[in-house]
């Protein structure tokens, strides 16, 4: 056993604090052992402790029978009495044992017997009245010094009490005999108990070191044991011999029964002939025991030696290990080794590397081993100096599968994908599963682009076709990303990683196509890790901050709210567009905390307005997807004080097509509250009566890009305006304008039944100070910004 697996084995590795039982060594397990029999040994002396304890009590109140009050002696030695007994109790009541596991509380609960022992037996010397030279003192003193002695015997298993007891007794002598001006016996007292530790701890050490052997040769006994029962029992491993020429000799009969012969006939036969078998004559040995043949030949030592041999028309795997002979003059007689059957650990090893390597459901190669694949073409691309592919292939609409028709079914979608991609692969390629929907193709050699790209779009086209999977006509894409080695990366890391971002850009483009790689692709992506990271951190360094555009009535122009507008002003970047960060939020999972704290903030601020005034406040569809966002939303109306009916939320149509009816059931809870509802961006994403008929919107905004059309006399945008306004009163519905510029577009939207307008003509989006002076004074018609 080493020093690792028994550090207490050598005492210049056991530390003081491990020895009291504050710390552990290396092996706790092994510490715990120590401590039990540390506490056992304890336990074995706790009678001579008690005794000497008794013995002393007994003399001490003998000597001061005369001088001091009975009830004082009386009671001191009832005191030593219960205390000595208790320590003895607990001692030998404990439940370690020598081979027990103790744990270090176990050990350092022993200092609070050395601290009480230490303490009665502290009150002869500095309460009972010892006159200096008198024999009463010079006998206390002489039944105090045995009595340590006695404890530093008995408690030296246990440092820590000893150190308490010695250790707090000599320092009641020392303070007593210094208090009456007997220096030098305080001397003599504290070299004395000092000298009754060092004994200790050396004594503690020594009994650590001894058990900690103990335990290491236990080990090795049990070690050595197991490991000669295990060969003598089993029927995979065997001895063999050969002579100086290479012939068997004492064929034992293990070794005989794994080569299926008798043990007579295989003596004497050549060791080679024994394991070549039928291939003996015909001399097409495997290249391990060409291997073995050349260890017997240049007499060297070998171990883990595989070869593969047939042994009654099976194949099986042997192991060997040997070496050489030499007898007493030094001559070579022979090899003498050992041999195992590993074929069932041979196929269990290629059944774990196979598992390894190639994915279970589509039986693809799998990310490591395309990994794996793509290395080793990097590495051939770079020796000849030619160039390899690497492609990563994300499917389109497969999370839609999934969701309706179950994980079951998604997963005989992917093996049919899997079939089709890899009957598209030739020798040049190999292609694997990455996980999830995302599969990859290696090409070994793309010196020629266009059959790359034209690999790559008949990916797209193959994986496109429909699917029929139990009775059902699945229709998926492809989107691939396509990057060239050494080119655009130097490793295989760098080249998936172009792969990746090539494949962002190609699922950015509409899905469905492919996309090649190109530097200014990493630039973006750096560009927004670093974006992120500064957005991560924007909102607890107070980076964040609200504008407000005011909303007025299109007949009156009046004022009759403000919308609230996230701004974002980095130290780094500058005033950071919304366009930009608010995305990126999302992706990020930021818009959470971040929409949690424009609601609460608007809303605090809105309650200082006068009470006509609303706010409102954009809200995406990832904090729909949240049930607690009615709770936030309660909240921030709580501890703002606002009305309900004074804040307006303004949503899109994306949160409808992004979760369904979820986003619906979260916006009733919230409109059951009295939150008044906007539906922003009208007309220009997937439009569809059945969200207003399903929602109670309060009103509809209409986007700036028709108001803006319909400024320049675009027919189209004015029917569609039109059209909106019709819809909205039908409906009971107010109607914004966004984007007004100017006057002559302020009336236009007034002549087309717009109710409210809002845009620059009016007011551009104002810091907060700016705001509340709008807030409060009179707004008219004739107002521009």
């Amino acid at each position: 056993m080493n020093q690792e697996t028994a550090p207490a084995s050598d005492p210049s590795a056991i530390r003081f604090s491990q020895l009291l039982g504050f710390r552990d060594g290396d092996d706790a397990a092994h510490w715990a052992r120590i401590r039990s029999t540390q506490l056992d040994a304890g336990r074995q002396l706790a009678l001579l402790l008690l005794c000497a304890n008794l013995i002393g009590a007994a003399t001490t109140v003998s000597l001061f029978a005369t001088q001091v009050s009975a009830w004082w002696l009386g009671g001191w030695a009832m005191l030593v009495a219960a205390v000595s007994v208790t320590v003895a109790m607990r001692r030998l009541s404990t439940r370690h044992r020598d081979g027990g596991y103790a744990t270090q509380a176990d050990l350092r609960a022993t200092a609070i017997e050395g601290v009480a022992l230490a303490v009665a037996w502290s009150i002869p010397c500095l309460i009972f009245n010892t006159h200096p030279g008198s024999n009463s003192a010079y006998v206390l003193w002489m039944i105090l010094s045995v009595l340590m002695t006695a404890g530093a015997v008995a408690m030296a298993p246990l440092a820590l009490a000893t150190i308490a007891f010695v250790g707090g007794l000599g320092l009641s002598v020392t303070v007593k005999l210094v208090t009456i001006g007997s220096y030098a016996a305080a001397c003599a007292t504290s070299i004395f108990t000092v000298m009754l530790i060092v004994v200790c701890l050396n004594r503690a050490r020594s009994l650590v070191v001894i058990r900690a052997s103990q335990i290491a040769l236990a080990e090795r006994d049990e070690t050595v044991s197991l490991l000669l029962r295990e060969f003598e029992e089993t029927s995979a491993d065997w001895l063999w011999e050969t002579d100086a020429a290479r012939r068997v000799v004492k064929a034992s009969p293990r070794f005989a029964y794994a080569c299926r012969l008798d043990p007579v006939t295989i003596e004497g036969m050549p060791f080679l002939q024994v394991l070549a078998g039928p291939t003996w004559d015909t001399g097409e040995f495997t290249p391990g025991l060409r291997a073995l043949a050349d260890k017997l030949k240049t007499r060297d030592s070998f171990r883990d030696l595989r070869l593969s041999l047939t042994v009654d028309g099976e194949e099986r795997w042997w192991e060997l290990a040997a070496s050489p002979r030499f007898d007493e003059n030094g001559s070579f007689c022979g090899f003498r080794g050992v041999g195992s059957d590993v074929t069932e650990q041979r196929a269990s090893a290629d059944k774990i590397n196979r598992m390894a390597r190639f994915d279970t459901l589509t039986g693809l190669p799998n990310r490591l081993m395309v990994n794996e694949t793509l290395a080793r073409a990097m590495a051939e691309a770079d020796k000849w100096g030619g160039r390899c592919a690497f492609m990563m292939i994300d499917l389109d609409r497969f999370k839609a599968v999934n969701d309706t028709l179950g994980h079951p079914i998604g997963d005989r979608l992917l093996s049919r994908v899997a079939e089709r991609l890899a009957q598209l692969m030739g020798d040049n390629e190999t292609c694997g599963r990455l996980g999830g929907d995302e599969f990859a193709v290696v090409m070994r050699d793309a010196t020629n682009s266009s059959a790359v790209e034209a690999l790559a779009q008949r990916i797209i086209e193959t994986l496109s076709r429909p699917y029929e999977v139990d009775a059902n006509t699945l229709y998926i894409g492809a989107s691939v990303g396509l990057a060239i080695g050494p080119r655009d990366g130097r490793t295989a890391e760098m080249l998936i990683r172009s792969a990746d971002l090539a494949l962002y850009r190609a699922k950015d483009a509409g899905r469905g196509v492919y996309h090649a790689y190109e530097p200014e692709l990493h630039v973006q992506a750096e560009e927004r890790r670093v974006l992120e990271m500064a957005l991560r951190q924007a909102l607890e360094r107070g980076e964040m901050h609200l504008h407000y555009q005011p909303v007025v009535d299109a007949a009156t122009g009046s004022l009759t709210g403000f919308e609230a507008l996230l701004r974002w002003h980095s130290p780094q970047f500058g005033d950071v567009s919304p366009a930009k960060f608010i995305p990126l939020s999302e992706e990020a999972r930021l818009i959470q905390p971040i929409g949690e704290w424009v609601l609460r903030t608007a809303c605090a601020e809105a309650a200082r307005w006068p009470s006509h005034v609303r706010v409102a406040v954009n809200v995406s569809a990832d904090q729909l997807q949240n049930p607690g966002f009615v709770t936030v939303v309660t909240s921030a109306l709580a501890d703002s004080g606002l009305s309900v009916e004074r804040l307006e939320l303004e949503v899109t149509e994306s949160v409808f097509m992004h979760e369904g009816l979820g986003a619906t059931k979260v916006l009733e809870r919230i409109l059951d509250l009295g939150v008044r509802l906007s539906l922003d961006d009208f007309g220009t994403g997937y439009s569809s009566l059945g969200y207003l008929s399903r929602t109670r919107f309060s009103s509809i905004k209409i986007d700036r890009s028709f108001v803006q059309s319909a400024s320049r006399g675009v027919k189209e945008a004015i029917a569609i305006i039109r059209a909106v306004v019709a819809l909205a009163q039908s409906l009971g519905m107010a109607t914004t304008a966004e984007g007004v510029e100017t006057e002559a577009e302020h009336r236009m939207v007034q002549d087309l039944g717009c109710t409210k307008v809002q845009g620059f003509y009016f007011g551009r989006p104002l810091p907060v100070e700016e705001a509340r002076a709008v807030a409060g004074r009179r707004w008219d018609s004739d107002v521009a910004a």
